[in-house]
């Protein structure tokens, strides 16, 4: 009978001690609580929550904490775009003059298995990273698309896909120019133009021209024609490879239609 009530007290004073810690952990939260400033959940609620760290910031939710607590900038969020930068600078209270040009990323390069030559056969992990360190890749060009889909894995909105050919390619209108795949990508063939771009050049060599043309059909050969051809389309030929200066407004497709290896292609999708 006595070990009974020696257990029944034990339990009582265990249990009211465990109310009262309770009671105390619950005024101390209260007491201790660091209110969280209100202007934190309003910008969470306009920032597309894709967490794809183009801000610079972990998160969508660091960014908003960093836009508060430490005056981030407000135009960051790639994703977003000019209506969130706008609507940052209604929550925060500043006055901003918002002129975000959206950019996506595209694939310079068209070099496939009909097209580009390749030095070896690969059958390890299907990713870009695994077979770079291999002597640059198995194509003959060290500049190309390895093709085996690193930019489409870490891309957070299935922008970046195979096309009907079978070459990776981007969906200029799925794209939030997060540049995850400008990250990822060991050859830098992935690199961002203007989502108003009408063409691109869609090669990334920088080997000169009789070399480029023993190894790829569609590669640029630095020939210049380009510039001739579309004097004020902004087309720059530097280190064999031809770019385009996308301020300019001269129209492109007479270089686009005499480009001899048709390495100038529109920027579709």
């Amino acid at each position: 009978m006595e070990l009974i009530i020696n257990i029944t007290y034990a339990l009582l004073t265990v249990g009211g001690l465990g109310i009262s810690f309770g009671i105390l952990l619950a005024f101390a939260s209260k007491i201790l609580e660091v209110k969280k400033d209100e202007r934190i959940s309003r910008i969470e609620e306009i920032l597309p929550g894709l967490n794809c760290g183009a801000c610079g910031f972990a998160g969508c939710v660091s960014y908003a904490e960093a836009i508060v607590g430490a005056d981030a900038a407000l135009t960051l969020c790639s994703a977003g775009g000019e209506e969130t930068a706008a609507g940052l600078a209604r929550i925060m209270g500043r006055q901003i003059e918002v002129s975000m040009e959206k950019k996506v990323t595209q694939v310079h390069c068209r070099g496939g298995k009909t097209s580009a030559k390749y030095e070896y056969q690969y059958s390890g992990i299907k990713d870009c990273n695994a077979i770079y360190p291999l002597y640059g890749g198995n194509k003959v060009c060290k500049w190309g698309c390895l093709g085996l889909g690193s930019c489409i894995s870490v891309c957070p909105v299935d922008a970046i896909d195979y096309d009907e050919e079978n070459l990776v390619w981007v969906d200029k209108e799925k794209c939030i120019g997060c540049g995850n795949c400008i990250a990822v990508c060991p050859t830098g063939v992935m690199q961002f133009v203007p989502y108003k771009a009408d063409v691109i050049v869609a090669c990334n060599s920088k080997d000169k021209g009789p070399v480029v043309k023993k190894y790829c059909k569609v590669g640029c050969i630095g020939c210049m024609i380009c510039e001739k051809q579309s004097p004020e389309g902004g087309f720059i030929v530097d280190s064999f490879l031809a770019r385009i200066d996308y301020n300019a407004t001269g129209e492109r497709e007479n270089a686009k239609k005499k480009c001899p290896p048709k390495c100038i292609i529109t920027n579709y999708k």
